[in-house]
C-alpha cells in the first residue's frame, strides 16, 4: 500500500488538464473582450499541487473576469430570493431561536419530571379519579389534541416556499432577511477565529480562488441570486480538507483543500458546488427543518420524562430519541440538500466553461485518498454527506446534461480525452505494477 501510495504521487497524468485549462481561459477571454481591452491586464502565476499527483501547476489567472457568454438561463429562477438587508436592531429570529434552544429541552425535561412526581406522589384513589375524569374529558382532550395538530399543521403550510433554481417546495421558518443578520454575525465568528490564519490577497492561492469565484459569477449573472450577492473571498491557512460559503457570500476556502484539488476544473466545481448552497439558502433551509424537529421533540421529551418510572431511563429515552430524529430526519434531509447542490454546483461550472468531466475524478481521488490514509470511513447511512462513490455514480449521470449546457454557453471544445478513463486507467496501472 505504501508503494502504491508512493506511485501515485509520481504519476503525472493530470498534466493535460492542467495545459488544457490555460487554453480555454484564454479562447474564453478572447471571445468575449476585444484584444486592444487586455493591454493593462495583470496576470498572476498561480500553483496548484495535485494530492494525488504530487505534480505543481501554474495556471495564468487574469485579474480581469471574463463577462457572461450569451447563453440562456438554464436553471429556471422561481419563488424569492435572498437579498441583503439593512441592519435590524432587533435580534434575530435564528439567533433567538439558538439562545432558547437548549432552554427548550431543560425546560421539558423539567416539566417531565415535576408531573411523574407528582403522579406518583398522588394517592392511589386520586390517581383513579384523575384516570376516570381524563376518560370523561376523552373528547374534549382528542378535540384539544386535534386543534393543536390543525395549528402546526397551517404554521407549516403558511411556511412553505419554493426552492430558487430547482422549484422544490421546502419549509422556511425564517425570513431570508433575518437569516442574512446571522449569517453576517457567523462571517464576523469565522473571520475571528481565522484571522491569524488568512492568506495575504496578494498570495497566489487567494488570487485563483478569487478569480474562479468572479469567473463563476459573471458566467452565471442571468440567475438573479448570483447578482444578489456580494460574493467575498478568504484563503485560510489549514490542512482542513474544506471549504465553504456562507449565505451572505463569503468564501472560506482551506489550503488543505487546495492541496487535494488536481487542477482548476476541479477547482471550479467545488466552489460551484460551495456557491449553490448559498444561492439555494440551504442553511436557513436546515435551520428552518431544525427548528422544527426541536420544537416536535419537546412534547416527546415531556412524554419521556413524565412516563419513564426512573431518571437513568428517562436519560436512556432522552438519548435513543435524539439519535433517531439524527440518523432519520436530519442526516437523510443534509445528504439531499448535497446532492441537490452537486447537481446545480455542475451546472454553474458548466455555464463557466470548466471541464464538468473533473467532477466525478475529484470525488475519485478523495476516496482513494481515504483509503491510502487509513482513515475509517462511516457508512452512508451514518454521515451528513453521500458517499464519496455514490456522488461520482450521480456527477456521471449528470454529465451528459452538463456537457449539453455546456456547448450551448459557446464553450471552447474539450479534448477527446476524458479524465476519467485518464484517472481510472492510471489507477489500474499502478495496482498492477504495485503487485508485480
Amino acid at each position: 500500500m505504501a508503494l502504491l501510495c508512493g506511485s501515485l504521487f509520481r504519476s503525472c497524468h493530470f498534466s493535460l488538464l492542467s495545459s488544457h485549462l490555460i487554453g480555454n481561459l484564454r479562447v474564453c477571454t478572447r471571445a468575449v473582450y476585444p484584444q486592444s481591452s487586455w493591454r493593462n491586464t495583470i496576470s498572476t502565476s498561480v500553483r496548484l499541487r495535485a494530492s494525488l499527483t504530487g505534480r505543481t501547476t501554474s495556471y495564468q489567472i487574469y485579474s480581469k473576469a471574463t463577462a457572461p457568454l450569451p447563453c440562456g438561463p438554464v436553471l429556471t429562477p422561481c419563488g424569492h430570493y435572498f437579498h441583503t438587508s439593512a441592519r435590524l436592531r432587533a435580534l434575530p429570529a435564528p439567533l433567538i431561536w439558538m439562545i432558547i434552544k437548549p432552554l427548550q429541552k431543560i425546560m421539558a425535561i423539567i416539566l417531565g419530571r415535576s408531573i411523574r412526581k407528582w403522579w406518583v406522589a398522588l394517592p392511589d384513589k386520586r390517581q383513579q379519579l384523575v384516570r376516570k375524569y381524563a376518560w370523561q374529558k376523552r373528547w374534549q382532550i382528542a378535540g384539544g389534541a386535534g386543534v393543536a395538530i390543525m395549528i402546526v399543521a397551517i404554521f407549516l403550510l403558511t411556511h412553505l416556499d419554493e426552492s430558487p433554481l430547482t422549484g422544490r417546495t421546502r419549509l422556511l421558518v425564517f425570513s431570508k432577511e433575518n437569516y442574512m443578520e446571522m449569517a453576517a454575525l457567523t462571517s464576523d465568528a469565522y473571520m475571528e477565529e481565522y484571522a491569524e490564519l488568512l492568506v495575504p490577497v496578494t498570495d497566489p492561492r487567494h488570487q485563483v480562488v478569487k478569480w474562479v469565484v468572479q469567473h463563476l459569477a459573471q458566467r452565471n449573472k442571468d440567475i438573479p441570486e448570483v447578482n444578489d450577492i456580494s460574493w467575498t473571498v478568504h484563503v485560510v491557512q489549514s490542512p482542513s480538507v474544506n471549504a465553504f460559503v456562507l449565505p451572505n457570500g463569503n468564501v472560506f476556502m482551506f489550503t488543505g483543500m487546495l492541496e487535494a484539488i488536481a487542477d482548476v476544473h476541479q477547482l471550479t466545481i467545488i466552489l460551484g458546488h460551495e456557491m449553490a448552497h448559498a444561492l439555494l439558502g440551504h442553511a436557513a433551509e436546515q435551520a428552518s427543518m431544525s427548528h422544527v424537529l426541536e420544537l416536535l421533540s419537546v412534547v416527546l421529551l415531556i412524554a419521556i420524562w413524565a412516563m419513564c418510572p426512573h431518571d437513568s431511563l428517562s436519560m436512556l429515552g432522552h438519548w435513543v430519541q435524539g439519535k433517531l430524529r439524527e440518523l432519520l430526519f436530519q442526516r437523510p434531509f443534509s445528504r439531499k440538500l448535497e446532492a441537490e447542490a452537486d447537481q446545480v454546483g455542475l451546472q454553474l461550472a458548466a455555464k463557466a466553461c470548466a471541464d464538468v468531466r473533473a467532477g466525478p475524478v475529484f470525488w475519485q481521488q478523495m476516496e482513494l485518498r481515504d483509503q491510502l490514509s487509513g482513515e475509517p470511513t462511516l457508512p452512508e447511512w451514518l454521515s451528513t454527506h453521500p458517499s464519496h462513490r455514490n456522488r461520482v455514480a450521480q456527477l456521471d449521470r449528470l454529465i451528459p446534461e452538463a456537457l449539453e449546457l455546456r456547448e450551448r454557453c459557446v464553450c471552447p471544445a474539450l479534448p477527446a480525452t476524458d479524465p476519467r478513463d485518464v484517472f481510472s486507467k492510471s489507477v489500474r496501472v499502478l495496482l498492477k505494477n504495485t503487485r508485480e
